[in-house]
């Protein structure tokens, strides 16, 4: 199987790495992906990475207040005139 690379940075890199590493091309190319997929598989969610933000707002007592619009304008100084 042939894997042609057309990009003169990318060939620059890949050698690059396996001179540093001391293996062949092949090797450093096939070590670079699998390195990159274990970093994309430890990623966590999104819900996951929040999860102590929101165990945080979630201890705050509810004051039964609602945020409305009138609420809202008045962070912006736009309360109504009423």
């Amino acid at each position: 199987m042939i894997l042609h690379v057309r990009d003169e940075e990318t060939d620059r890199l890949v050698r690059d790495l396996a001179n540093r590493r001391g293996i062949g091309i092949t090797e450093a190319i096939r070590e670079a992906v699998e390195e990159a997929l274990a970093a994309e598989n430890s990623k966590q969610s999104l819900w996951e990475r929040t999860a102590d933000l929101r165990a945080k707002v979630s201890a705050y007592p509810l004051t039964g207040e609602v945020a409305d619009k009138q609420f809202y304008d008045s962070l912006w100084g736009e309360e109504d005139a009423e």
